[in-house]
């Protein structure tokens, strides 16, 4: 069967980072009862500092997951609540977490990281199965039809689609593909589509690529026409940003 996944390469492109966290500064909590028995999780996906419980807190966490460049982050609720007692294996997870976090061996820090990364995912797929009335990529991604065409350009952004192309991916029609797509994920597909490259290239940039070999490997057919479309997405050039890059080193 060919092996289909919504997230994988959104985890591979944005690093996704768990670092327990003062209250105050966090943005992840793990909530319990008076018995100090863990009851459910809190995530703002968006924002820390947002304390709205008054049960105990027993492990706070700051996530950071590049969250201004991040689509899924961005479309993600402003607030998520996860009930441990619904979700065995999460409450199983954070059990360990907490095990960690008190004993405090050799490692831990490396340890939480990891375990949180597998929370946050277990989270994302909750809220992918849940879907949204919103429009954004969590709707798109929550359609059996949409999100094949939408992992389709997450995994080959320089490939050179094309909306029949797409449309047949997710076994549509051009027509209803077009018209489900802007319905659900608030823009064409064209659009989306440039809006991903931009967002990866800002990444390959950073890290010190070519503007020419960014450029093709996106799709774009000249780097003067990737500079255009990137400066007025981003605000900035991407020499410009290749510049700043070299001269923090």
């Amino acid at each position: 069967m060919e092996r289909f996944d919504r997230l994988t390469a959104l985890v591979d492109r944005f690093k996704l980072v768990v670092q327990p966290a003062l209250l105050d500064q966090s943005n992840l909590q793990v909530i319990g009862g008076n018995d100090g028995i863990p009851k459910s999780l809190m995530f703002h996906p968006m924002k820390t500092n947002v304390i709205v419980h008054k049960e105990p807190v027993l492990f706070a966490a700051n996530v950071d997951w590049n969250g201004n460049f991040n689509p899924l982050l961005a479309a993600l609720p402003k607030a998520i609540k996860i009930d441990l007692s619904q979700d065995p294996d999460s409450m199983s997870l954070v059990m360990i977490i907490l095990s960690e976090a008190g004993a405090q061996r050799c490692g831990v820090d490396s340890v939480l990281n990891r375990l949180g990364e597998v929370l946050i995912v277990r989270i994302l797929r909750v809220q992918i199965e849940a879907g949204s009335t919103n429009p954004g990529l969590l709707a798109g991604l929550s359609d059996a039809r949409l999100s094949r065409a939408i992992v389709a350009m997450h995994d080959g952004p320089g490939l050179h689609w094309r909306n029949e192309d797409l449309a047949q991916v997710a076994g549509l029609s051009l027509s209803h593909f077009a018209e489900i797509f802007l319905v659900k994920v608030g823009e064409p597909p064209a659009t989306y589509l440039r809006r991903w490259r931009l967002t990866l290239a800002r990444q390959d940039l950073t890290k010190g690529d070519r503007v020419d070999a960014v450029a093709r490997r996106y799709g774009f057919s000249s780097a003067e026409g990737f500079t255009k479309a990137f400066q007025k997405f981003h605000g900035v050039t991407p020499i410009s940003l290749r510049l700043k890059r070299g001269a923090i080193q």
